[in-house]
């Protein structure tokens, strides 16, 4: 039988977010997207690191079915496009 694992929001905002591909370290998420009609997890946005006072804020939104692993203290994500998304 399969454990489910638990972790609340603010558990999952502490983990830091890691490619697994080049093992570079994504950031923190901000945010998560959430299906109303599912109950599902759509997606979660991560802050850029860059950030300036003249641009707009991007944000990198990383698909649930992208996440690989959910561990003690970090998330491990697959096939990140780094085609950031503009919050309006």
């Amino acid at each position: 039988m399969e454990e489910l694992s638990l972790f609340s929001l603010s558990n999952l905002k502490s983990m830091e977010v890691i490619d697994i591909n080049t093992g570079a370290k994504i950031g923190y998420i901000r945010d998560i997207k959430i299906d109303c009609d599912t109950y599902s997890v759509v997606s979660v946005i991560i802050p850029t690191q860059k950030i300036s006072w003249f641009t707009k804020n991007n944000d990198i939104e990383v698909p649930w079915n992208n996440i690989h692993k959910i561990g003690v203290d970090v998330i491990l994500v697959r096939d990140i496009e780094f085609s950031s998304r503009n919050e309006e």
